[in-house]
């Protein structure tokens, strides 16, 4: 975390002194306010859009008493503010944390609810109450912002170092793209290693790892099941049914407990560690 955080943080002081260079001295406070409120605004947006690609509802505490006890008995170990409960139909049994660590918000699938027992259940609560807990939401929109900061003072570099015609207009898009790829390489490393952290303080809260071991097992199948179902439904879905259940798998995908990235080059721009590493860790 030192290091990677370090290696962030040194993009961002080259991106802001790129932009001294090509733009003068008088762009630092330009430039530091702006990196503020680019992230400010990537994390109301993202919360917001996390939660309404869902059609997130609040948790009923009369429906789900036990829930709301376990959350509450946990944020007063941890002496954390309750951040609010809401549950969601996703299609896949699931559940994801945003928000700050005075103003967090965890959501729930229902299909997890039906899915896990009440040990399971609470082990992946624990792991989502611990992203809250260690800030890790704020972290990753950080690392995010640094990454768009960096991809658009390069994009600006190349347009005014260059004579500014059509060629450098694509070829700025070209370099952000790539400069932005390559510093969220370095972000998704950041995330991977905070599953294992969030993995280790709910075994902490729930005093051993099996229950939210077998409880990821649960979910990795569950994910896997309605994948296949996915796609033996295609042909009888319109193409918009389609595009949209994209656009919200792509939004909340990366907040979720479980991942479905496979594959080397996924694996390496995933969010999530391979899940039978999570398990073996979880068990040792």
């Amino acid at each position: 975390m030192a290091v990677v955080g370090g290696i962030l943080a040194g993009f961002y002081l080259v991106a802001v002194a790129a932009a001294m260079v090509v733009f003068g001295q008088g762009v630092l406070p330009i430039a530091i306010v702006g990196s503020i409120l680019l992230v400010g605004i990537q994390y109301k947006i993202g919360k917001w859009a996390a939660l309404r690609s869902v059609g997130a509802e609040d948790l009923s505490e009369t429906e789900y008493p036990q829930i709301h006890q376990f959350v509450e008995q946990v944020c007063r170990d941890k002496d954390l503010t309750k951040p609010s409960l809401k549950i969601a139909e996703m299609g896949v049994p699931n559940a994801f944390a945003v928000g700050r660590r005075g103003n967090g918000t965890v959501v729930i699938s229902r299909e997890l609810i039906q899915l896990l027992d009440r040990e399971e259940l609470e082990g992946v609560i624990a792991h989502e109450i611990a992203h809250i807990d260690n800030r890790d939401v704020v972290t990753m929109q950080l690392g995010q912002g640094i990454a768009s900061i960096v991809a658009i003072v390069a994009q600006y570099a190349v347009l005014f170092t260059g004579e500014n015609d059509i060629a450098d207009f694509f070829l700025a898009i070209v370099v952000g793209n790539l400069v932005q790829f390559f510093v969220m390489l370095f972000v998704l490393a950041i995330s991977r290693y905070r599953e294992y952290v969030a993995d280790a303080d709910a075994k902490e809260v729930i005093g051993r790892g099996e229950p939210l071991a077998r409880a990821l097992e649960k979910i990795d199948q569950g994910n896997q099941q309605a994948q296949v179902s996915a796609q033996n439904a295609t042909h009888r879905r319109s193409r918009d049914d389609r595009r949209r259940d994209t656009n919200i798998d792509q939004q909340v995908s990366a907040l979720c407990i479980s991942s479905p990235d496979s594959g080397l080059l996924r694996k390496i721009v995933s969010t999530h560690p391979p899940m039978e590493k999570r398990i073996q860790r979880l068990r040792s």
